[in-house]
């Protein structure tokens, strides 16, 4: 009697979080919906690859010497959002970018306007064209910056050798940026189109 009186239940150890769950659930949010093709989906998932080298060609500037904290900060913080918003091409091709995610207060499950999604992707894909690969393009070639200004001494570029190599590797892919997210802007809008035209057609 006293051995059970002195006998511990067992702790109950709590159930760890299985990494399949997390893949299966980031595979449900990111799945291309119906009527995305697998050229679209390549396309979508191809933009923030574009982005990534850049980004991560940045990184290594922020703990350059000569720099304050805020221009750290605004160097690492540059490469975040612009990776994050790069992200957001994705919902072009995936049920979050025509139905609101549960977890939006107030429109979790609504379907996402046509028009607000498309209008800022053509402005920023409009944008993105005429900065990274128009301007971007013309300033290497008469050898400026994107503003018109000579170019300065440190500019990676006038290194030479592995050092300008490197820095056109990780910067070229940025001239695809914007036109492919205008083939999604495109892509988008007819899907849906064709989407809300069918039930009045039948």
């Amino acid at each position: 009697m006293q051995q059970l009186l002195h006998t511990k239940e067992p702790t109950p150890t709590p159930t760890p979080i299985r990494p399949g769950r997390l893949r299966a659930a980031w595979r449900a949010a990111h799945e291309p919906v119906a009527g995305v093709s697998q050229r679209m989906r390549l396309v979508a998932y191809a933009v923030p690859l574009t982005v990534l080298p850049s980004s991560i060609w940045r990184l290594p500037a922020a703990s350059g010497d000569g720099l304050g904290l805020g221009e750290r900060a605004y160097v690492v913080s540059l490469s975040v959002l612009s990776e994050a918003f790069a992200f957001t091409a994705i919902g072009l091709v995936a049920r979050w970018g025509e139905v609101f995610p549960r977890w939006v207060p107030f429109l979790r499950g609504r379907r996402v306007p046509r028009r607000a999604a498309v209008l800022p992707a053509a402005i920023g894909a409009a944008g993105l064209t005429l900065l990274f690969t128009l301007l971007f393009i013309a300033s290497e070639i008469r050898g400026t910056t994107i503003r018109g200004s000579d170019l300065p001494a440190d500019y990676p570029s006038r290194a030479g050798g592995w050092e300008a190599a490197w820095f056109y590797f990780c910067y070229a892919p940025l001239i695809l940026w914007g036109p492919l997210l205008g083939v999604l802007t495109v892509a988008y809008w007819k899907r849906r189109s064709a989407a809300e035209r069918a039930p009045a057609a039948a």
